[in-house]
């Protein structure tokens, strides 16, 4: 389990192929493996993957093609959202997060919101539609493995808009700083909507 708040930016900086999927070599700020053993879970960009090699800053994860066709950015040398797997006395500063990415989402727009002194961001997601019962003002979802608030949702044919503002402090610990219109995100459920979604169901 996770809590989505971000312990660390790494970088992938190898890439290549390891049976029908990857493997990926990922390199940490300084110290920050000191408590990471092999067999480890580590959630890279909100999806939860096992550090299979540790040398120096330098940990490896091997990664199905299965996990791969459902998410995103996880198959290419760049900047990487990382968090280790919370212990039972951490504090739960975000939100419970499984670290399975429910589905990818796309960045429909990205940019300061207008008089805000403090300078935060708006950022507008178009999720799949089949996740838009989970999704509520003021409810949880994981954007690339951060906990974030929703503060507006909006449902459309195709899909489900939400909007989520970002503070400068996570635009500056976290990849979702580079983030463009555009671009494709993983997207994680609150895992106690998903369970009551699921009670409701079966009260049918």
């Amino acid at each position: 389990m996770f809590t989505g708040i971000i312990t660390a930016v790494g970088k992938i900086k190898a890439v290549s192929p390891q049976g029908d999927g990857l493997q990926l070599q990922i390199e940490v700020p300084a110290n920050y493996l000191d408590d990471v053993a092999l067999g480890d879970s580590i959630a890279i960009q909100g999806a939860c993957m096992t550090a299979t090699k540790i040398e120096g800053n330098v940990f490896s994860l091997d990664i199905s093609r299965e996990s791969l066709n459902k998410t995103v950015g996880l198959d290419a040398i760049g900047p990487v959202n990382l968090e280790k797997a919370m212990r039972l006395n951490d504090r739960l500063g975000g939100h419970l997060v499984s670290g399975h990415v429910d589905g990818v989402g796309k960045v429909v727009h990205f940019a300061t919101v207008a008089q805000d002194p403090y300078g935060s961001w708006l950022l507008r997601i178009s999720a799949p539609k089949e996740l838009a019962a989970f999704l509520a003002y003021k409810g949880s979802i994981v954007v690339n493995g951060v906990s974030l608030t929703v503060n507006q949702t909006e449902d459309t044919p195709n899909a489900c808009i939400v909007d989520i503002n970002l503070i400068p402090h996570t635009l500056q610990n976290t990849t979702l700083g580079h983030l463009q219109q555009g671009d494709a995100v993983n997207l994680e459920i609150d895992l106690i909507a998903r369970y009551v979604a699921r009670m409701l169901e079966t009260q049918k």
